[in-house]
């Protein structure tokens, strides 16, 4: 599993745009991590899967709401990372008003919760391979702080937690 002080490593991951929009066309666009992360302070949540019940209720809407309190803690993105695809991250999203808040950072084929040792395995669910609940503070792709979820809690990885630990 990665960890504080090492560099998250590169994948490719999507986002979906409703319209062109900076040189990004209308429906998924394909982003390296290596790229977005050069010289910028970026907090990633991590989850199961949109539209589940903690992560719809409290995970993404915490970061939503936090948002303001974040930007002012000196963090310039907020990224939700899920083993979904681009469309389904696009509906949740929307459903959720993330629009300019916190990009929707879809990882269809585990690619990068996998490169980070960040996965897990809920074919028993009937989900497939996951990410696990989590949140980290990356500046210049470095993991400055890891927050990691035991299964099926929700105890570390919160906006608030986050707050906490960049105010300190």
């Amino acid at each position: 599993m990665i960890e504080v002080g090492q560099q998250v490593p590169d994948a490719t991951l999507q986002e979906f745009f409703e319209a062109e929009s900076g040189g990004c066309s209308p429906g998924p666009n394909s982003f390296s991590v290596s790229e977005l992360v050069k010289g910028r302070k970026i907090v990633v949540f991590g989850l199961p899967g949109a539209f589940t019940p903690t992560c719809s209720g409290s995970h993404l809407p915490g970061f939503v709401n936090q948002y303001e309190k974040l930007l002012a803690a000196g963090v310039d993105e907020i990224w939700c990372h899920s083993v979904n695809d681009a469309f389904v991250m696009r509906a949740w999203g929307r459903e959720q008003k993330t629009e300019g808040k916190v990009r929707m950072m879809a990882d269809g084929v585990a690619q990068w919760a996998r490169a980070m040792g960040l996965e897990q395995d809920l074919i028993h669910r009937g989900l497939g391979v996951r990410a696990k609940r989590y949140a980290i503070v990356l500046e210049n792709g470095v993991v400055t702080h890891l927050f990691v979820e035991e299964p099926g809690k929700f105890e570390v990885s919160s906006a608030d937690t986050i707050l906490e630990a960049l105010r300190s």
